[in-house]
């Protein structure tokens, strides 16, 4: 189920910008600009709130005066400071679309129904999404291509994604696999 109070990551606090406290902030929206459509921002505990007064959008980020922050040394304590709001605060979605958010912490099961692992998160590193996948007793994650064959469905109300292996992750499953001992194939 989707929690409503749900902190979600739709930014970062870069570098100070300039000398009158202004500050980059590396986006997570679909479109930069949409980092000041969901109201006031917070930081990851929810205790300090962040206000946009101004913005522009720059080549690598968008560029931000946040109420409050009046000088280059204010705006310098903030780097790294991740921009959070309320998964209830996000527009409502058409039926069967959902946050990447949303999928962190559902149950990743195969197309049998059985549990693969729990889906971490959902990245990008430059050639498309991927679903991460945390398994029991492993500590390398499995990375499968967020395309329709590789996770064909998504069942946000069961709390679950359905995902395809590609063989070669099935066969490193199978070698990992503590009861079988002998080696042979």
């Amino acid at each position: 189920m989707i929690d409503p109070n749900r902190l979600i990551l739709l930014g970062e606090i870069g570098t100070a910008h300039g000398i009158r406290g202004e500050v980059s902030i590396r986006t997570f929206t679909e479109s930069p600009a949409d980092i000041a459509a969901y109201g006031p921002l917070s930081d990851k505990s929810g205790q300090r709130t962040f206000k946009i007064e101004a913005l522009r959008v720059a080549s690598k980020a968008v560029i931000v005066r946040l109420q409050g922050v009046d000088d280059r040394t204010a705006a310098a304590r903030l780097r790294n400071t991740g921009l959070y709001v309320k998964r209830s605060q996000l527009p409502e979605l058409e039926p069967g679309a959902y946050y990447h958010e949303d999928l962190a912490g559902l149950a990743a099961v195969d197309p049998e129904g059985a549990r693969v692992g729990t889906v971490l998160s959902v990245v990008n590193y430059g050639a498309g999404d991927l679903v991460e996948i945390s398994r029991a007793g492993e500590r390398e994650t499995l990375l499968v291509p967020f395309t329709k064959e590789a996770v064909p469905q998504v069942d946000l109300q069961m709390g679950h994604v359905t995902v395809v292996l590609p063989a070669f992750a099935e066969e490193d499953a199978d070698a990992g696999d503590p009861g079988d001992m002998s080696g042979e194939d």
